[in-house]
C-alpha cells in the first residue's frame, strides 16, 4: 500500500484521506457521505472542513497525494544508469504493483475517476501530468541514446503507453482480480517495444 505520511502536513489530513480512499473505493464517490469519511478517519465531521472545503477537495487531494508518492517512487528507481527500455518496464512495474496491493486505491483510479464530472476530472488530470512528463522523458532518453525509433511523436505515445497500462489494470479489476497483474508487466513492455524500439 502507498504510505502518505511523505510530507509534514497533519496526520489528520493523512487520517482523512486514507479513510476517504476506503470509503470512496467501497460506496463511490456519489454515495459517499462526509460523516463516513470522518467516522473512518477517526475524527470529527465539522474536522474534515478544516481541511476540505468540499467532498470534491478529498478527492482530488486524494489524487495529488497518490500520485505524487507514486511518482517519487518511479524517480527513486528509475535511474540514469538504466536503459530507457528497463526504465519504462519499471515504470510500469510499479504501476502495476502499487495497484495490485492497494485494491481500494484501484478501485479510485479506474472506476470512481470515469464516473466524475468533467470539471473534477480536468483537475485530477492535472495532477497526472507528473506521471505523464516521466513518461515522456524516458522516451526522450530511448530516442537519444538510440533504443527506440528517432520517428515517433513522444507527447502521443506518451499518452499511449499510459493509457495502455491504464486498461490492463481496469481490464484485471473487471474480471474480478482473476489473475496476477504484476505478471503482464512483461508482456505489456514487449508490446509497447514493437511499436518504438528500432
Amino acid at each position: 500500500m502507498i504510505s502518505l505520511t511523505s510530507s509534514k502536513k497533519p496526520d489528520k489530513y493523512y487520517a482523512i484521506l486514507e479513510g476517504a480512499l476506503k470509503v470512496f473505493a467501497e460506496n463511490g464517490f456519489h454515495k459517499s457521505q462526509v460523516s463516513r469519511i470522518a467516522k473512518e478517519a477517526g475524527v470529527a465531521d465539522g474536522t474534515i472542513y478544516l481541511y476540505f472545503k468540499k467532498k470534491e477537495d478529498i478527492l482530488t487531494s486524494l489524487f495529488q497525494e497518490k500520485l505524487g508518492e507514486l511518482v517519487e517512487k518511479f524517480n527513486q528507481a528509475v535511474g540514469e544508469h538504466m536503459s530507457a527500455r528497463a526504465a519504462l518496464m519499471k515504470v510500469c512495474e510499479i504501476h502495476f504493483s502499487e495497484l495490485e496491493n492497494n485494491i481500494h486505491l484501484a478501485y479510485l483510479t479506474q472506476i470512481e475517476l470515469r464516473q466524475s464530472d468533467m470539471l473534477l476530472r480536468q483537475e485530477i488530470g492535472l495532477a497526472l501530468k507528473r506521471y505523464i512528463i516521466l513518461i515522456e522523458n524516458i522516451l526522450e532518453r530511448g530516442k537519444r541514446e538510440g533504443s527506440f525509433r528517432p520517428d515517433f511523436d513522444v507527447k502521443l505515445v506518451r499518452l499511449l503507453i499510459f493509457g495502455g497500462m491504464d486498461e490492463v489494470v481496469t481490464s484485471w479489476l473487471i474480471s474480478g482480480q482473476k489473475y496476477s497483474l504484476t505478471a503482464q508487466v512483461g508482456p505489456t513492455i514487449d508490446f509497447f517495444m514493437k511499436g518504438i524500439e528500432p
